[in-house]
Parts: structure tokens; C-alpha cells; sequence
């Protein structure tokens, strides 16, 4: 395996300059676009990794599986079903123009950043800074990595930049969908995007979706399977953006992309599958890590079609 994986990081790496690090969040613009890593944990609990696995980089719209699950675990689906619909949109992860209709819960996914806006008040909490540590500490859990903090740099980046996400979230409001303070919603959603991960995580997490919501480790069931059953659907249709229909085919697995440069790959039963590479394609996605996962899946037979 560990073979396989370097030769994939030596061919994925041709793309990279075909790729550009987000700007519009001025932390995320000094990433070097040349940083490359992956790492596989198998059901056996094996770990393999080639390249930058072990550098930190931040969750980005990587929480947004995160998001989701707590508010499930905090509310049930029938809730959460009606805030937030599963159709995937067709439309770029940061879009505003849904429908020519009013807004409401069809018209986005918990894979956007509307819907994932939106979730943020349906996590438990006295306020909105206990709502962000229960998220937290279920990242830490999920990745079995206790010492996950958030990034303080970028999270002031995001905050400071953040007036598209602004924009969303009192869309929301306009429509009815959220009622809370919107600087106390975006506040949380800022941090827990800044939620500083390695590739290693990644895979850490996606393994634990890719066995029902289990952590091999200790064979302890940290969530409903149901709830891994709902995750990793939306995932399969809406988790790598709008790009979301193409990767299905070229790789066939549930994952979710984050414009920090990460891609969590769940293949079920067999493994969890974390990237890192900051230099992303036109839709946001990491242009080298696709590639990776592209070669990955056809070298073992990944894809679940």
C-alpha cells in the first residue's frame, strides 16, 4: 500500500500548478500550493501515508458532515429534514441565488454553506459558544485526537472576510429559516471551519463513517448507524460541491472537500481515506487530491457502483 500511495503522489502532483490556493480568505492564501499528502487507515486498523499527511491545515467545509451529525444526534432526522433539504444544488457551495422562489428548506443541503449556516442553531446549547465546544469535542472524538484546536489566524481571516456567508445567513433570516443572532451563528461557523486537521484525521474520521458510526480502536459505537447511512448518502451527492455528479463516476465513494485544501474519502466497510493539497480547481476542489483518489480507486477497486 505504501508503495501504491507514493506513486500516486508522484503522478497526482503534475496537476498541482494547474490549481490555485483560495484567496478570498486572506490566511488560506498563504498555503504552498505544493504540499501534497495522503494517508489511508483499513478496517484492520492499519495506517499507510505518503507525502505532507501529518501537516496541519484548517477543516473548512469539511465540518460540514460534522455539523450535520451533531444535529442529528441533537435532533433526529425528521428535524433536520425539515430545515435543510438532500437535493444537491447544482450550484456553487457559496451561492446566494437558489430559486426565483422564496427560500426554504428544498432549496439547499447541509453540504452548502447556507445549510450548514442554518444547522448551527439546531446544535444544543446555552449559547452559541457552548454550541461550538460540544462541536469540537465531537471532532476530537471522531478523530480520535484530543488536542484539535481551532486556528485562530484564520478564523479572525474568516470572520473579518466573511461578508458572502454574512449575506447567506441573513438570507436566511429573511425567509424564516434561522431566528438567531446572525454574528453569533456566523461566529460559530467561522470557528468550527477553522478546526485545524492533518490528513491523518481525515482518514481518522472517515473511517468511523465508513463503519456505521464504530471506532475500530475500541469497538465503541459513537453514533447511530442511521445517522452514517444519511451522512454518507448527502455525501455521495453533494459533498464534493458541484463537481459533486463527476466525481461519483470517476470515483464512486462518499467524500467532502474543503477549500483549505482537504478531502475526506469514506469507502464503506473498507477504509478511511484523508488528503491534503491546497491548490484547488474552479469549484473548490483539490485539483491533485482528486487526482489521487481518481488513481486510488481504480489501483483498488474503490468505488461502490
Amino acid at each position: 500500500m505504501k508503495s501504491i500511495l507514493d506513486s500516486i503522489l508522484l503522478e497526482s502532483a503534475k496537476y498541482i500548478n494547474d490549481g490555485s490556493v483560495a484567496c478570498y480568505i486572506p490566511e488560506l492564501a498563504k498555503a504552498d500550493k505544493k504540499e501534497l499528502g495522503i494517508c489511508v487507515i483499513t478496517n484492520e486498523g492499519k495506517q499507510f501515508f505518503s507525502g505532507d499527511a501529518d501537516k496541519f491545515f484548517t477543516m473548512q467545509s469539511i465540518i460540514k458532515p460534522l455539523i450535520l451529525l451533531l444535529t442529528l444526534m441533537d435532533n433526529g432526522i425528521d428535524r433536520v429534514r425539515y430545515l435543510v433539504g438532500v437535493e444537491a444544488t447544482g450550484k456553487p457551495f457559496d451561492t446566494f441565488n437558489y430559486s426565483d422562489q422564496a427560500l426554504n428548506a428544498e432549496h439547499i443541503n447541509p453540504m452548502v454553506n447556507a445549510g450548514a449556516i442554518a444547522l448551527c442553531t439546531l446544535i444544543k446549547g446555552e449559547n452559541y459558544d457552548e454550541k461550538f465546544q460540544r462541536l469540537l469535542e465531537l471532532v476530537r472524538k471522531v478523530s480520535c485526537n484530543p488536542d484539535l484546536q481551532v486556528d485562530e489566524r484564520v478564523y479572525l481571516s474568516e470572520k473579518a472576510t466573511g461578508n458572502k456567508n454574512r449575506a447567506l445567513a441573513y438570507m436566511l433570516k429573511a425567509y424564516g429559516l434561522v431566528n438567531d443572532n446572525v454574528e453569533e451563528i456566523l461566529d460559530c461557523y467561522f470557528k468550527a471551519c477553522s478546526i485545524k486537521v492533518t490528513a491523518m484525521d481525515l482518514a481518522q474520521i472517515a473511517l468511523v463513517f465508513a463503519n456505521g458510526g464504530i471506532e475500530l480502536k475500541t469497538n465503541k459505537r459513537l453514533f447511530d448507524k442511521k445517522y452514517s447511512q444519511y451522512i454518507n448518502a448527502v455525501l455521495m451527492t453533494c459533498g464534493m460541491y458541484d463537481g459533486s455528479g463527476e466525481f461519483a463516476l470517476n470515483v464512486g465513494v462518499p467524500a467532502k472537500s474543503g477549500v483549505g485544501g482537504g478531502i475526506m474519502a469514506v469507502v464503506p466497510n473498507r477504509m478511511g481515506i484523508g488528503i491534503y493539497s491546497p491548490a484547488l480547481d474552479k469549484k473548490g476542489n483539490s485539483i491533485a487530491g482528486i487526482k489521487a483518489l481518481e488513481e486510488l480507486s481504480k489501483n483498488l477497486e474503490l468505488s461502490i457502483f
